[in-house]
């Protein structure tokens, strides 16, 4: 009995590692929302969603998680950003260094400015666990729309990614403490 459990848990890790794998998000089709916020770390996300903002699918721009050496100068100057951009429309947020602190740091700043809807962009492999923790940071009338930066990860970045995924996915659904 116990062989036959563990290897159907087995089995069924290995499907949803190849579901997850096969299966990347994708760009989001054209929509319009209050903000877009994108975590850093990935290559293609800032400049994407610097393209939609410039596009006006929103009116503001959240960073997070940027390294709190980064001035925003700097910062407008690698993306080629006008400074009356950054004024009225990008914030760089510096207080999270992981993905949970992203979507802390997400829900903070869309509370502050009353936004109700936005749009994460951030990589493809990235997209279920950074939509799932904001989704468990933000209140439930904020949409979110997810808009993924396609990616060719390596197998090891996947397997990385899908482990994290279930570890967070087991703690939102599982909390410490209950």
């Amino acid at each position: 009995m116990i062989r036959r459990t563990l290897a159907f848990v087995l089995l069924l890790y290995a499907f949803g590692f190849l579901w997850f794998a096969a299966a990347l998000p994708q760009p989001a089709d054209a929509g319009r929302t209050d903000a877009i916020v994108v975590p850093t770390g990935g290559p293609g996300r800032i400049d994407r969603g610097l393209e939609l903002l410039a596009a006006r699918q929103a009116n503001a721009i959240l960073v997070t998680g940027v390294d709190r050496e980064v001035r925003p100068a700097e910062f407008a100057a690698e993306y080629k950003v006008r400074a009356q951009t950054m004024e009225c429309c990008v914030t760089l947020g510096f207080a999270a260094v992981d993905t949970r602190g992203n979507a802390a740091e997400t829900a903070a700043w869309m509370d502050h400015h009353d936004y109700r809807s936005l749009r994460l962009v951030t990589t493809d492999w990235h997209m279920r666990r950074a939509a799932g923790e904001l989704e468990s940071a933000l209140p439930a009338n904020i949409s979110v729309i997810r808009d993924a930066v396609p990616s060719r990860p390596r197998l090891g970045i996947l397997f990385l990614e899908y482990n994290k995924l279930l570890a967070s996915t087991a703690a939102r659904l599982w909390p410490q403490g209950t």
